[in-house]
C-alpha cells in the first residue's frame, strides 16, 4: 500500500529515504477510523513502528500546515524503555519531521542533564526519553507537559517488566486529559491492558502480528548441550552460521564479561553491551557493529533493547530467556523489516522441558538439533570459500604482474591451496564437542575428574544444613582435623543432617588416623568435636536416611526432613559457627560441652540458639 495524502514536508522526507510504500502497521494507523483516536498497537519489532507513530501524530503536531508551529512547551512526548531505543527513535523522528521544522529533545540516563534542560527550555516540539530521566526533569520543573497533544509509549510491555510503572504513572498523570495516547507493544499482557484502561479512552486495537507464531521471518532452532559445553557450542554456532552480524544474549553482566573475554581470546571481532557500560561505551560498541569492525555483540536483555542493526541475522540465547515474551523480544532483534533471521536457543539437557513449555506458550515451532561439530563447520567453510573465490573480480595490472611471477615458481594448484589457507587463517578454530549421547557424556564426566581423585573414600560428618553447615567453615575444619590441605579434599556434599567429604584413597588411612587423634586431643582438653568417620555407602544413603526420620519437631531453618537432633558437638563454639558461619569457625568450629559430663543433648526443642 502506498502512503495516503500526507503533509508535503512529511511526504518529501519519506521520498528522500526511499519510502515508496507503507508497512502494515503504518498503513493501519493511517486508516480513517484511527484518526484522532487513542491506539493500542501490537506489531513485531522492525516493522516500522517509529515511522508509524510519527505519522499517526502528524495532525496533532502540524494541523493543516506543513510546518510545526513554535511552542514553548512540547507538543508530543515519546517514552521508551532504554537509552538505545530512545536515541534510535529520536534519530527517526528527526529526519521525518526535519523538513517540518520540528525540534527534538532527547532525555536519557547517561547524558548531561543540564544540557537536556537547556534544550527543553529553548522550546522542543517533540521530547523523547526514558522514564527515569523524564520523571527527574518533571519533578525539577524542567519538563512542562501542559501543552502536550500526544503521548507515545513505545515497547510499553518492556517498560513495565523493567519496573517503570511508578514513573510512567507519574508522567501520564501530569499530562492533559485531552492528550492522545498511543500505546505500542510487541506483546499485550494483562498489565498493559490495565494501563490502557486507565489512561486511554475508546482506544482502537490494531494487531499486525501473526497469530500462528511469534515472528514469521525468524527460523527458530533449539540446540541441546551438556552444561559445560555451552561456550564451545556458542563458538561452533558462530562459526557455522558466519552471520554478518550476531547478538548473543546473556542473563547477567558477569556472564557478558566472561563470554566477551572468551570470544576475544578465540579470535572473534566482538563487543559487549550491559548496564555497567557508560553511554559513550555503548555508542562506540554499536558503531563498531555498524562499521563492520565487530560482527558479534554479547549483551544483556536490557542493554540490547532497541538495538536496530540492519545486517543482524543471528540471535543466540546463550542463557534461556525468563519467559516467552522475553524470548520474542530478544529474537525480534533479527528478522526485521521483511529480512530473514535465525534465533538459536542453547538448551542444557536438564532445561529441555522448560524450553519446550516456553516455545508452546509463544506459539513457536523450533527445530531441535545438536550443536554443529567440526566436520559440519569445515564443510560449510568449503562451500562459503568456494563461493567467495568464484566471485568475479577486477584485477589491476600490478596484481596481474604479481600473479604471472607466482606462476613461474608455483603451480596453479599450489597457488590456489595457498589462497585457501590464507582465507582459513582468518577464521577462529571450531571446538570439539562431546557427542550428544548418554555414553559420551558419562565418559566426558569421568575425564573431567581432578587428577588424583579417580579413586576416593567418603567420610561422614555429623552435621548438615540444619546446623548451618557451610563449605566456607567446614573446609578449614576438615583441614585442621585431618592434617591435610584443601587441595587434597574432593567433593563436599551437605545433606539436612550430615555432610560427606571425598578424600583420595591414597591418603585416606592417614586422614582417618589424624581425625581420631585430634578428636581424642580435644576430648582431653574438655572439648567435644564434630564426629568424622569413614562411610561405606557415601552420600547416596543420606537422603534415604533423612527421609526415614519422620517429620521435624523443632526449628529446621525451613528445611524438610527428620527431627532437629543436634550432633554430639553442640557447645558454645559450635553454636557460634552454626549462627555466624566462617567468622566464628576459624578454629575448626570446635564446640565445648554443655556440662562437665558431656552427655549429648536429646532432640532440640524450643527456641533456636
Amino acid at each position: 500500500m502506498t502512503f495516503p495524502d500526507l503533509p508535503a514536508s512529511l511526504a518529501a522526507a519519506l521520498a528522500e529515504r526511499d519510502y515508496d510504500s507503507a508497512t502494515p502497521v503504518q498503513a493501519e494507523v493511517l486508516q480513517p477510523q484511527a484518526a484522532g483516536r487513542d491506539l493500542i498497537v501490537s506489531a513485531q519489532t522492525g516493522s516500522g513502528k517509529t515511522v508509524a507513530f510519527g505519522l499517526a501524530m502528524a495532525n496533532q503536531l502540524l494541523g493543516d500546515s506543513d510546518k510545526v508551529p513554535f511552542a514553548k512547551a512540547p507538543l508530543a512526548l515519546v517514552i521508551a524503555p532504554t537509552r538505545e531505543l530512545a536515541l534510535q527513535v529520536s534519530r527517526e523522528l528527526a529526519w521525518l519531521y526535519g523538513k517540518a521544522g520540528a525540534r527534538i529533545a532527547t532525555c536519557v540516563g547517561g547524558m548531561n542533564p543540564s544540557q537536556e534542560r537547556k534544550v527543553l527550555k529553548s522550546g522542543a516540539t517533540i521530547v523523547v526519553g526514558t522514564p527515569g530521566r523524564l520523571r527527574d526533569h518533571l519533578e525539577r520543573g524542567a519538563l512542562d507537559l501542559s501543552s502536550l497533544a500526544a503521548v507515545v509509549l513505545d515497547e510499553a510491555d518492556e517498560m513495565l517488566d523493567m519496573g517503570f510503572r511508578e514513573e510512567l504513572e507519574e508522567i501520564l498523570d501530569a499530562t492533559p486529559e485531552t492528550r492522545r495516547t498511543l500505546l505500542f507493544s510487541a506483546t499485550m499482557p494483562r498489565p498493559i491492558e490495565n494501563l490502557a484502561r486507565r489512561y486511554q479512552r475508546d482506544a482502537l486495537r490494531i494487531a499486525t502480528i501473526s497469530e500462528g507464531r511469534g515472528h514469521g521471518d525468524i527460523s527458530y532452532q533449539a540446540v541441546t548441550v551438556s552444561p559445560p559445553e555451552i561456550e564451545n557450542a556458542v563458538v561452533n554456532l558462530l562459526r557455522y552460521h558466519e552471520a554478518e552480524t550476531a547478538i548473543l544474549f546473556c542473563a547477567t553482566r558477569e556472564k557478558v564479561r566472561h563470554l566477551h573475554a572468551t570470544l576475544q581470546e578465540r579470535g572473534f571481532a566482538v563487543v559487549a553491551l550491559s548496564g555497567e557500560h557508560s553511554q559513550q561505551e555503548r555508542n562506540q560498541a554499536l558503531q563498531a557493529m555498524r562499521d563492520k569492525r565487530a560482527r558479534v555483540c554479547v549483551a544483556t536483555d536490557v542493554a540490547a533493547r532497541g538495538i536496530d542493526l540492519p545486517t543482524l541475522s543471528l540471535v543466540v540465547h546463550v542463557e534461556i530467556p525468563r519467559d516467552a515474551e522475553s524470548l520474542q523480544h530478544r529474537s525480534g532483534r533479527t528478522g526485521r523489516a521483511g529480512r530473514k533471521g535465525t534465533a538459536v536457543l542453547i538448551v542444557p539437557f536438564s532445561r529441555r522441558r522448560r524450553v519446550e513449555s516456553m516455545l508452546r506458550s509463544a506459539k513457536i515451532n523450533a527445530d531441535w538439533m545438536d550443536a554443529p561439530d567440526r566436520k559440519a563447520i569445515k564443510d560449510k567453510d568449503r562451500e562459503r570459500l568456494l563461493e567467495k573465490l568464484m566471485e568475479p573480480v577486477e584485477i589491476s595490472d600490478g596484481d596481474r604482474e604479481l600473479a604471472e611471477k607466482l606462476l613461474l615458481h608455483r603451480t596453479p594448484a599450489e597457488i590456489a591451496a595457498m589462497l585457501v589457507d590464507a582465507h582459513r587463517a582468518k577464521l577462529p578454530e571450531p571446538e570439539e564437542l562431546i557427542a550428544n549421547t548418554p555414553e559420551a557424556r558419562r565418559e566426558a564426566q569421568k575425564e573431567r575428574h581432578r587428577p588424583g581423585f579417580e579413586d576416593t573414600v567418603w567420610f561422614r560428618m555429623g552435621i548438615g544444613r540444619r546446623q548451618n553447615a557451610d563449605p566456607r567453615w567446614i573446609l578449614p575444619l576438615i583441614c585442621r582435623r585431618g592434617h591435610i590441605t584443601r587441595n587434597e579434599i574432593g567433593a563436599i556434599r551437605i545433606g539436612p543432617e550430615e555432610t560427606y567429604v571425598q578424600i583420595p584413597r591414597t591418603i585416606s588411612d592417614k586422614f582417618a588416623a589424624a581425625v581420631i587423634r585430634t578428636a581424642e586431643a580435644e576430648a582431653k582438653s574438655d572439648e567435644d568435636t564434630v564426629a568424622i568417620e569413614p562411610s561405606e555407602t557415601g552420600p547416596r544413603d543420606a537422603a534415604r536416611t533423612n527421609r526415614k526420620r519422620g517429620p521435624s519437631h523443632g526449628p529446621s531453618n525451613g528445611n524438610a526432613g527428620g527431627p532437629h537432633v543436634r550432633p554430639k558437638s553442640h557447645g558454645k563454639k559450635f553454636d557460634k559457627a552454626k549462627k555466624h558461619g566462617p567468622k566464628h569457625a576459624g578454629s575448626g568450629g570446635k564446640p565445648k560441652k554443655h556440662r562437665k559430663g558431656g552427655k549429648p543433648a536429646g532432640p532440640h526443642k524450643g527456641k533456636p540458639d
